[in-house]
C-alpha cells in the first residue's frame, strides 16, 4: 500500500526553524508531484510548497518564498521542507501530498496524503 508518513513537527520560537520530513514507500514515485499543504485553526487546507520528483521544478506560497525551501532525497524516498523564519502566523498542521497530476496547487489533484504533524510557533 502506497504510504506517506510526515514528521518533524514541534514547537518553536518565532524566528526559528524546523525541518518537515516525508517518508514516501509503496510505489515508484518518478512521474509524480510532491507538496506540502497546511491547515490553521479555523482557516482551510491552503497550499505550501511542491517539487516535481525529478527535483526539476519548485512551487512555493508567496508567504513563504524566501522563508521555507522544499528539496527530496530520492535514495530515501524522502521529501523534505526546511522553514525558517518562523512566525505564529505559521501555526497549522502540515500535511506532504502527492500528486500524478501537474496541477501542483490544488487538493484535489492529490492521491495520497500523510497525517498531519503539528507545527506551533510561539510569539
Amino acid at each position: 500500500q502506497v504510504q506517506l508518513v510526515d514528521s518533524g513537527g514541534g514547537l518553536v520560537q518565532a524566528g526559528g526553524s524546523l525541518r518537515l520530513s516525508c517518508a514516501a514507500s509503496g510505489r515508484t514515485f518518478s512521474e509524480y508531484t510532491m507538496g506540502w499543504f497546511r491547515q490553521g485553526p479555523g482557516k482551510e487546507r491552503e497550499f505550501v510548497a511542491a517539487i516535481h520528483w525529478s527535483g526539476s521544478s519548485t512551487y512555493y506560497a508567496d508567504s513563504v518564498k524566501g522563508r521555507f525551501t522544499i528539496s527530496r532525497d530520492v535514495a530515501m524516498n524522502t521529501v523534505y521542507l526546511r522553514m525558517n523564519s518562523l512566525k505564529p502566523e505559521d501555526t497549522a498542521v502540515y500535511f506532504c501530498a502527492a500528486s500524478p497530476t501537474f496541477g501542483v496547487r490544488s487538493v484535489i489533484s492529490y492521491d495520497y496524503w500523510g497525517q498531519g504533524t503539528q507545527v506551533t510557533v510561539s510569539s
